[in-house]
């Protein structure tokens, strides 16, 4: 494909290429409080999606329901719940549901698409003709389980309740059908205290407990022989469907029974490697504590500190699969980073928690803070492209294109510019610049948020109200120094 910047039309060849090639990628992982330089737990996601995926941010406030209301996501209608919390979260154009978020208990959640044989098989099954129940999409999950728990766990519950009732069977793209872009799902799920990986397959799932130290996923399954929670009869499963043996129960893996190993696994081992490799990394060299700086350069890597050397030409051009993803022009990989969010849970009760989002590639973008607590946020930031923002079943929608008016796609619009040309003739040349820009904006709205933010606190701790407008005019001050900066770069570049 070429330049989507401003494309709104794809063809049959194209779209069937990104129905092969949809929903390979996503990185995950997170930093607990003891080993976290905030002294919070820190949970960190790249979200990646096809090129003309747009993704906003959108903000909630806490609303309450009368009794029998019904909630319609994408492909299922479900029981509304009495009360829904204020939450804020990265959410494609098309989608009810979120790529990643947060609520105003400080409960965080980020997915990632797993392969496993029970999707491959539904997959096979509708290609068949057979019917096949759709059901709830791995991004609503997330948004269920923020805008209806107050801790990772009655997360976890929230999540794994619905998935038994509902399951999950169902495209995750923009124009792709089930049948052509269905997965499962994992998630990491965290709070102030605690975190849980949780993997899924069908209607069954497992869960880890991280209390300590740092745990990182990607599109497969990493729970094997060991876990904390898991859905009534989910061995029994594996074994009646012929994917695990009876005489083996006791040592019953996971990842081995379930994972399609038709899909290859090099595509995500390699990330998820990587992102161990560099939170060690980050250990080793900060006296055994990481913080955003350090997040930050894992979110933007693209292997320059290993034998690879990085991409061959550039990293617009890439050779392989990165954390901060790019869509190469040879197919294999699909799209970009569409976004990227840090999101900072403290154990103190004066401190306030807060994502810090980034829209687009990690490497040509910028960390905005924003404040669950605040309530809205600037309108610019909510709005997707020409085709607009929906709640709808991902095989309905349209393909999404440039607009003037988006925060996402000005920033989108950044890396076009950077690259040059489809082959990022002039992005070894025109990144660094963005790079260095962006890193001293970014340093200075860390120390500027440490200020607010205490502003703040003294305020609500007075139980003055005034403290969220202190919040969003700080996220407000920032959105507008980030627009501003992103037009003089555009500017600067070009003459580059």
């Amino acid at each position: 494909m070429k330049d989507l910047i401003a494309k709104q039309h794809f063809t049959d060849e194209e779209l069937k290429t990104l129905k092969n090639n949809s929903s390979w990628s996503c990185d995950t992982f997170v930093i607990m409080a003891d080993v976290s330089e905030e002294k919070a737990t820190i949970l960190s996601k790249n979200s990646d999606r096809v090129e003309y995926d747009a993704q906003p941010l959108m903000y909630y406030p806490k609303k309450t329901y009368g009794p029998h209301e019904k909630l319609k996501l994408g492909n299922v209608t479900i029981d509304q719940v009495e009360e829904t919390y204020e939450h804020l979260g990265s959410s494609p154009y098309w989608c009810w549901g979120y790529e990643e978020g947060i609520n105003v208990h400080g409960v965080a959640i980020g997915n990632e698409a797993i392969f496993t044989k029970d999707v491959a098989e539904k997959m096979q099954a509708v290609k068949d003709g057979e019917h096949v129940e759709y059901g709830i999409i791995g991004m609503e999950f997330i948004r269920l389980g923020l805008e209806r728990a107050k801790t990772a766990r009655e997360a976890v519950n929230v999540i794994t309740g619905l998935l038994a009732e509902y399951g999950q069977f169902s495209s995750g793209n923009p124009a792709v059908q089930p049948e052509d872009g269905a997965y499962d799902n994992s998630f990491i799920i965290a709070d102030k205290d605690e975190s849980y990986v949780l993997e899924t397959v069908g209607k069954h799932f497992m869960a880890k407990r991280v209390s300590k130290g740092t745990t990182a996923i990607s599109n497969e399954p990493s729970i094997r022989t060991e876990w904390d929670l898991a859905s009534d009869g989910i061995i029994d499963y594996a074994i009646e469907k012929g994917w695990w043996e009876e005489e083996r129960r006791s040592e019953f893996d996971f990842a081995k029974a379930f994972l399609d190993f038709e899909k290859p696994l090099q595509l995500s081992h390699i990330r998820v490697q990587r992102m161990k490799q560099l939170l060690k990394e980050g250990l080793d060299n900060h006296q055994g504590q990481i913080g955003l700086p350090w997040s930050r350069r894992i979110m933007r890597d693209h292997y320059e500190d290993t034998f690879l050397e990085g991409p061959y030409m550039n990293a617009a051009l890439p050779d392989f699969l990165t954390v901060c993803m790019h869509h190469s022009p040879a197919e294999f990989t699909w799209g970009n980073t569409a976004s990227s969010s840090q999101f900072i849970l403290p154990k103190e009760k004066d401190r306030f928690p807060v994502m810090w989002w980034l829209a687009g590639v990690p490497c040509t973008g910028v960390y905005i803070p924003f404040y669950p607590e605040a309530g809205p946020i600037n309108p610019i930031l909510s709005k997707a492209g020409t085709y607009g923002k929906h709640a709808m079943a991902p095989q309905d929608a349209a393909v999404d294109s440039y607009k003037e008016d988006s925060f996402w796609w000005i920033m989108r619009d950044l890396l076009e510019t950077a690259k040059g040309d489809a082959y990022g003739e002039k992005f070894n040349v025109r990144q660094p610049i963005i790079r260095e820009v962006y890193n001293d904006l970014e340093r200075k709205w860390l120390l500027e948020a440490k200020n607010v933010e205490e502003k703040a606190m003294d305020l609500k701790l007075k139980n003055d109200e005034g403290y969220k407008q202190i919040l969003s005019e700080f996220s407000d001050k920032c959105v507008m120094e980030a627009l501003e900066t992103t037009k003089n770069l555009k500017d600067m570049i070009q003459k580059v």
